[in-house]
């Protein structure tokens, strides 16, 4: 008998436990190339697509999503990371995009993919952090009070200038005090404070995007 639950492919964006407690879904690692075709051969109306392969693993294709958004009866959704990125390219094919972060790269606010690209090891272990929840988190800590307009543009000016797979908090504030002995304190109440109270829009995203299958499901 067909599985009748949404597939969703998920990776660091969010863990499967959060997910879980959220949506009742067939919960599958990030997609890569061939996943999606795949899809075209077994029953299942909703299709949920969150994380994929960036670096280790080609990712799906447009066209291999699209093949699946003509089948009948079936929704296929994008939030947070590539799945942000595919539904930006494949909306006016049907593809529903969901939250901030597709919005951000629809309206061309964002417009790199390393914006959202991490490594990650397995589902809750992974090594770098996005671009995009990077300048979240600066966002948040400047308007906390925590560092100034300056220190926030050098961060991040760092963190662009480091490749994906090696941005994490740790490296790129070392780099931060090395290249700028001045600010140190400040980088340090940053990185204290980050300890705490890391934000994700990602995370987010892939929220709203497991709430939004389950009220599409009714």
């Amino acid at each position: 008998m067909p599985d009748p639950r949404p597939i969703i492919f998920l990776g660091p964006s969010l863990s499967i436990e959060k997910a879980a407690e959220i949506l009742d879904a067939d919960y599958r690692k990030p997609a890569k190339k061939g996943d999606f075709l795949q899809l075209l051969f077994k029953e299942t109306k909703f299709v949920g697509l969150i994380d994929g392969f960036f670096l280790q693993d080609y990712p799906p294709t447009p066209i291999e999503i699209y093949n699946l958004l003509r089948k009948k009866g079936t929704k296929v959704y994008g939030s947070s990371s590539l799945g942000a990125l595919r539904a930006v390219e494949l909306s006016k094919y049907g593809m529903i995009g969901v939250g901030k972060i597709f919005n951000m790269f629809k309206k061309g606010i964002l417009d790199a993919d390393d914006e959202v690209a991490v490594t990650f090891t397995d589902y809750s272990n992974y090594k770098s952090e996005a671009l995009i929840d990077i300048r979240y988190n600066l966002f948040l800590a400047h308007k906390m009070g925590i560092i100034d307009e300056g220190i926030k543009k050098i961060i991040l000016r760092v963190s662009k200038q480091t490749y994906f797979p090696y941005r994490t908090y740790g490296d790129i504030l070392d780099k931060c005090k090395q290249m700028h002995p001045e600010i140190n304190s400040q980088v340090e109440k940053f990185r204290e404070h980050i300890q705490t109270n890391r934000k994700s829009l990602k995370e987010d995203d892939a929220v709203l995007l497991l709430k939004r299958i389950k009220g599409d499901m009714g």
